[in-house]
């Protein structure tokens, strides 16, 4: 219902909305846009080089938070923490996650929770992608120069969506189109071909993005090169093709661009290992809605969710991690535990201090950690491992201590990216360990089985379109 109700909605609207979108962004110091006037068309949005990027960098606004929170600014880390063994409101009786705390989704219960925190917003992101890309190929009034880079930079968000929205859902519809005609009654597309066109387009991005952040001022705030490669590494990693895995995220970590930074600093505003964020919005709370959500108002307050114990006793001792991205509030004579990996709850004034990180260069030692184990070179993995163990204060891997390797490796990305991006619970499904995971966790026993490894397919997408079936299982 959502899709066919988006495309239907026509391509005018829209851009009309990315505009406006982009002139508020435009506060934000990323361009300079002329004031909105009553009716924008489409010849209007893509007549000049300022108003294409305007339209473009309302996509980044909207993704940052601005219309309030949606997969791209806290969901993602809120819903699959609970649905993995990372966050919990377990004694809350909170109907909204209760659902995804026991891994019990159902389409009746949960579907419209799970259409409006994942579908419509990542669906609504494509949709106004398509229409940058369209819209910019169709321009005859807009450079050579700023059509590669807008197109590159729509290319790379579409795959990000499609990264994590195949994740989420398996097949599903792969929308490239801006045209309802092609778009309204459209099958599943398996995953492999979700995955051909998330490559494509990273490939694409990589080839016509600038290799510096020049066009935003010097601020990680917009994709370039390097976000796609690091993206691309990613999908490799995923996908397990190690030796391609192995050179993107080299290339990244060879770029020169990027460098580990102490770990107070990894989340401020242009952190140095920053390869993509989200600038945080020109109003108040000044902050992340991350860091607005998950930090109490102040250490005697009840938290909204906290760390589970599989978690913290994860841990290794003296982790600086757990010193520095890790906080408690102590409540009604207990303590509880969430993340501080952002750690503004209300800043007082913009720009603010931190902004929300998409891509980081640690990721990219321990995607290429990985590559290399399963590539059978177990002295370059051990080194990378060792390169994020010791940034956190850790001595050197030690197979009688930290166990095979390939077990250490996964070890150390819990620890690094755990409360980020739905890392974990990804990496649980990848791995194929997810099942005997959370089967230990009581709240969860008996309940965990493949069919909830996936969402379901919201119910109006299915009730609307009668080519669209429901995920197996539900």
């Amino acid at each position: 219902m959502y899709l066919k109700y988006l495309y239907k909605s026509g391509f005018r609207i829209t851009i009309l909305c990315l505009f406006l979108a982009a002139v508020d962004a435009s506060c934000n110091k990323l361009v300079q846009v002329p004031q909105p006037i009553s009716s924008v068309t489409t010849e209007q949005v893509f007549n000049t080089d300022a108003t294409a990027t305007a339209a473009l960098l309302g996509i980044y606004g909207y993704m940052s938070g601005s219309q309030g929170q949606s997969f791209s600014n806290l969901f993602t880390t809120y819903y699959l923490g609970e649905s993995a063994d990372e966050l919990t409101d377990e004694t809350m009786g909170n109907e909204s996650t209760d659902n995804f705390l026991s891994n019990t989704l159902t389409v009746q219960i949960n579907s419209g929770n799970v259409s409006s925190l994942f579908w419509q917003p990542a669906y609504f992101v494509i949709y106004n992608a398509n229409a940058v890309i369209s819209g910019v190929q169709a321009s005859g009034g807009i450079s050579t120069s700023q059509k590669s880079q807008l197109i590159g930079e729509a290319e790379f968000i579409r795959a990000y969506c499609y990264f994590y929205l195949t994740n989420l859902f398996g097949e599903l519809p792969l929308v490239l189109s801006v045209d309802f005609n092609t778009t309204a009654l459209l099958t599943k597309t398996t995953q492999a071909k979700v995955y051909q066109q998330v490559i494509s387009d990273l490939l694409d991005a990589e080839k016509s993005l600038p290799g510096d952040f020049s066009s935003a001022g010097g601020q990680p705030i917009r994709a370039n090169k390097w976000s796609a490669a690091a993206l691309l590494a990613r999908v490799y990693q995923y996908l397990g093709y190690w030796q391609s895995a192995d050179s993107a995220s080299s290339a990244v970590i060879n770029s020169g661009q990027f460098s580990l930074v102490g770990l107070d600093s990894v989340f401020l505003a242009n952190s140095n290992e920053a390869i993509l964020q989200l600038q945080t919005n020109d109003a108040p709370p000044y902050a992340t809605l991350e860091g607005n959500f998950f930090i109490p108002y102040d250490s005697t307050s009840s938290v909204t969710c906290w760390l589970t114990s599989q978690l913290l006793t994860a841990f290794e001792p003296n982790d600086l991690r757990r010193q520095n991205w890790v906080d408690s509030s102590d409540y009604s004579g207990a303590y509880y535990y969430y993340p501080f990996k952002y750690k503004v709850m209300a800043g007082t004034s913009w720009p603010a201090s931190e902004n929300y990180t998409l891509l980081r260069f640690a990721e990219q030692y321990l995607i290429r950690a990985e590559a290399e184990a399963n590539l059978g070179d177990s002295t370059d993995a051990i080194n990378d491992l060792n390169i994020i163990r010791n940034r956190a204060g850790l001595s050197n891997y030690a197979d009688a201590i930290n166990g095979p390797l390939m077990q250490a490796i996964q070890h150390e990305d819990r620890i690094e990216f755990f409360a980020e991006w739905g890392h974990r619970w990804l990496d649980l499904r990848r791995w194929g360990i997810a099942l005997q995971t959370l089967d230990t966790i009581s709240y969860k026993r008996g309940n965990i089985d493949s069919t909830q490894l996936l969402y379901p397919i919201p119910f109006g997408e299915i009730q609307d379109d009668p080519n669209l079936t429901q995920n197996s299982g539900y």
